[in-house]
């Protein structure tokens, strides 16, 4: 799937760019990183990976935002930054681990299976994410 098919079959949809709803997924990216931090202190491995998926998430859309594009469905938004890896704006580094954070998410969430190593290494990730999203966003 693509950006044109996402966007026919209503996954994506264009919208006017607005700095502020930027810099609002913005802010909550770096709150949700925060409280995944917080929750790994506290040995909350749950807690911890579904925060560092959504500071991803919401730094993510910072970037469709940018680019004038709001999301229906979370795989829309890996379908945008796949886009951005095949134009040389992104490191496939970053869409893998964007799905990787998905997947555990929803293993935490609907399946009750995490663990430290999983928690740990998806904040690394997601601080990384976050750092490159905001440059990203920025250009948009």
């Amino acid at each position: 799937m693509d950006i044109e098919s996402c966007l026919r079959d209503g996954f994506l949809q264009r919208m006017r760019v607005e700095r502020d709803l930027i810099e609002k997924e913005l802010e909550e990216a770096g709150y949700d990183l925060g409280k995944a931090e917080r929750a790994l202190d506290e040995d909350d491995f749950k807690w911890s990976i579904v925060k560092s998926y959504y500071s991803m998430f919401h730094a993510a859309r910072a970037v469709l935002f940018s680019l004038g594009l709001r999301e229906r469905r979370h795989f829309a938004i890996r379908v945008v930054l796949e886009d951005l890896t095949a134009k040389g704006k992104l490191e496939s580094k970053f869409v893998s681990d964007f799905s990787a954070a998905l997947g555990a998410r929803e293993d935490a969430d609907y399946r009750y299976t995490y663990t430290q190593e999983t928690a740990t290494y998806l904040l690394g990730a997601a601080g990384d994410f976050l750092a490159k999203m905001k440059k990203l966003a920025k250009l948009g």
